[in-house]
Formats: structure tokens, sequence, C-alpha cells
């Protein structure tokens, strides 16, 4: 466990997100309260509806909370215009959709170094990173290849890799796995497992429960509340207050 003494990576206090649908309030997160400390890996389990996308939108600066507070890193997000606001997700988050995202017009490398271009200040040792993250994910052969010349498993490689270029404190997943036949989805995992004892901060949204368990903290949701918070079984299967 980490020092209480250290800075959370992300600290939600009180975070309520509330979309209008015709005349109804619909309260996609009510009243959140969650911090995330350096190196936990947290999971994030719930129906549909219950808010867990919402919370992802939320601490990756996509969508700003109707209430309540949002820090990363101790800087208060809700004091950051639009441009600061992306110059934070580019220095400090990592994204790793479900869909991919990549750009079918660029290459891997430039995939990969799309996070960078958000960046104030250029940063030279960019390209010699991603190659080396290329390498890291097993696609050597494959740096000058478009997302449509590569299978599922292969690109969602590309997606991670792109997610660490920028070193980033946090790195958001959403359904990582969602897209993906077995054997691939666990070699995907396993490279997260790897992340994760490297010490990277990480939020996994998932519905499977044998995904949900690889965290180390497993936060599941009911309607835009924490319903519980524990500690999976590889770190004490304890339940937190």
């Amino acid at each position: 466990m980490n020092s209480a003494a250290s800075t959370p990576v992300a600290q939600l206090n009180g975070v309520t997100r509330i979309f209008r649908v015709g005349m109804e309030a619909v309260h996609a997160l009510d009243g959140l309260d969650l911090e995330i400390q350096p190196g936990e890996y947290w999971s994030v389990m719930g129906v549909s509806g219950s808010g867990k996308s919402t919370l992802l939108n939320v601490l990756g600066c996509l969508d700003r909370p109707t209430a309540g507070s949002l820090h990363i890193g101790g800087e208060d997000t809700g004091m950051l215009d639009d441009d600061s606001l992306s110059e934070l997700r580019s220095r400090r988050l990592g994204f790793v959709f479900q869909s991919y995202n990549l750009i079918q017009q660029l290459n891997v490398l430039e995939n990969i170094l799309v996070p960078l271009q958000y960046q104030e200040e250029k940063d030279p040792g960019g390209e010699e990173r991603a190659r080396e993250l290329i390498e890291r994910v097993g696609l050597s052969d494959r740096s000058e290849h478009r997302p449509q010349e590569l299978s599922g498993g292969q690109q969602q490689r590309v997606a991670i890799a792109r997610a660490l270029v920028n070193d980033p404190d946090l790195i958001l997943a959403d359904e990582a796995t969602g897209n993906l036949d077995t054997r691939t989805a666990e070699e995907i995992l396993c490279l997260f497992d790897e992340l994760s004892a490297e010490g990277k901060t990480i939020v996994f949204v998932t519905h499977e429960s044998s995904v949900a368990e690889r965290a180390s903290h497993i936060l599941r949701m009911v309607d835009g509340r924490a319903e519980s918070v524990t500690v999976s079984s590889g770190a004490g299967g304890e339940d937190l207050p």
C-alpha cells in the first residue's frame, strides 16, 4: 500500500455528473468520492448505466463534473480551461479504448506519436521511445503498417504503446479486451499485469469478474455511486470502507 503522505494520482470529491434526457435529470455519477494512489491497479465494474464510462471520461478530463472536484496529480482540473485540460491530458494521461481509436491514415509509428503532438514543448526523445514501445508490444516488423493491415490484437497493442508514449501518470482503459478473442485478450491482460508490476497506475473498466480480479482494487458501481471497494484476493481480499 502506498504511503498516505503521497499525492494521489487522481482524487474525486463529491463528483456528480448529470445529463438531461428530455425533462429528466439522469445522475450518471452521484456524489462519488475516490482516491487513486500511485502504482495502484483499479478495475471498475457495474451493469450498463452504472456510471463506469462516465467515471472514466471524468478521470480522463474528457468530461467535466456537474458538481464536486477532480484533482489530477494535485492539480484542480476545475480551474483549467479547455486548452489547459488538453495539455494536462497529453502530459499525465494515457487512454486505451475498446475500439482502438487509431487514425486510419497513419502508420503504427505515427499513431503512437499522436499524443506528443498536443504537448506545448516538443519531446526530443519521443520517436526513440515510440520505437522502443513498438518493440515491447511485439510489432517491430509492423511499424510502417496502417491499422487496416493489422489484426484486432495488434491494433490494441498499438493503442497501448500510444497510451505509454508520454510516460503518463495514469492509464485509463475502457473494456480494452472487449473486442478480442480469448487468447489475444489474455496476452493484452498480461501486458497490463506487467505495467502494474512496473508501478504504473491503471484504471480498467470491465464487466468480467475474471479480468477485474487481476487488479489490486475493485470498484463496484451502482447508479453512479460506489457500492463497494475491495482489495482483490491477490492483495488480501479485504473490503474497504
